[in-house]
């Protein structure tokens, strides 16, 4: 039952982080937010290792952290706030849940890996489900194309991300969190020069926003994914990209007033059932009348 909570709660918290950088985003620009987000989510896990005494390793780690805080937070981050300029929370949350697919494209380019029957019939709902939610029918600009496709990169550059720790060396998954998090605020400070210095409107709503992106949705978040693998395993961890969306669509029709048309909804479940076929991954794993108990 525990592991249910956190991972509804993750859900929401993740599918959060959408509705926190389309508040944010206006007034402090991608690179401004995003580093400010890998900051307050660095110093969170730095305080927490402080406060339980965990060793943290680092010791002949900076490329490994920089490769992994580079594809896995930096890169990503980036392009889904410039996203988050131009796009709902809603289509963004959804778009965020392609990453799967990217996975297991990335594995048999770089790994070599075969792709079953199964995963390409996944792979097409997901790429059915993105067409839904751009309308390709109305025909839309490159300019109007180009945020869906800076999302997409981003989900792109976590499927990289993936693929790299099955090479990377064995680190432990809160090591390579605090690790990656640090090596993403130096690599995002480059990006910051060539951003005008923002000057921020409703400074309080903002400040709040950010802290939330960063601490709740990239700190804390990371800190429960850690105990939802311990408690559920990885596989059945990974059901909380189903959860995402449906989070995500809430948050924005909630707070933003983000209309639910049919391509949205349509779209959604169309890439949640990809996710599905491509991981293996039944609904009924993650109900918690189906958890073992131990």
């Amino acid at each position: 039952m525990l592991g249910f909570i956190i991972l509804v709660l993750l859900g929401a918290i993740w599918g959060g982080s959408f509705l926190f950088m389309r508040i944010a985003v206006p007034s402090l620009g991608p690179a401004y937010l995003i580093e400010l987000r890998v900051l307050f989510a660095a110093l969170t896990l730095t305080i927490i290792a402080l406060i339980t005494r965990r060793a943290i390793n680092h010791k002949g780690l900076t490329k490994h952290y920089l490769i992994l805080g580079l594809f896995n937070s930096a890169l990503p981050f980036l392009l889904f706030a410039y996203a988050a300029q131009y796009v709902s929370a809603s289509v963004l949350s959804v778009l965020n849940s392609t990453a799967p697919f990217w996975g297991v494209i990335v594995a048999s380019v770089w790994l070599k890996q075969d792709i079953s029957a199964r995963t390409l019939l996944g792979c097409l709902c997901g790429l059915l489900g993105v067409a839904a939610l751009v309308d390709l029918q109305s025909m839309p600009s490159f300019s109007e194309l180009l945020p869906i496709l800076a999302a997409l990169g981003a989900t792109l550059s976590y499927g990289i991300a993936s693929n790299y720790t099955k090479i990377a060396p064995k680190v432990g998954a809160f090591d390579n969190a605090h690790g990656n998090l640090w090596a993403s605020t130096f690599l995002v400070i480059p990006v910051l020069f060539v951003q005008p210095i923002p000057t921020a409107t409703e400074a309080n709503t903002v400040l709040w926003a950010v802290i939330a992106l960063g601490v709740i949705c990239t700190g804390v978040a990371y800190i429960l994914y850690f105990k939802l693998i311990d408690l559920m395993g990885a596989a059945q961890a990974l059901t909380v990209t189903f959860l995402i969306p449906l989070f995500g669509i809430m948050w924005g029709h909630m707070f933003l007033n983000e209309p639910i048309g049919p391509n949205t909804l349509i779209g959604a479940v169309l890439v949640i059932m990809g996710v599905m076929l491509v991981t293996g991954v039944k609904v009924q794993q993650f109900l918690p009348w189906r958890q073992r108990v131990s």
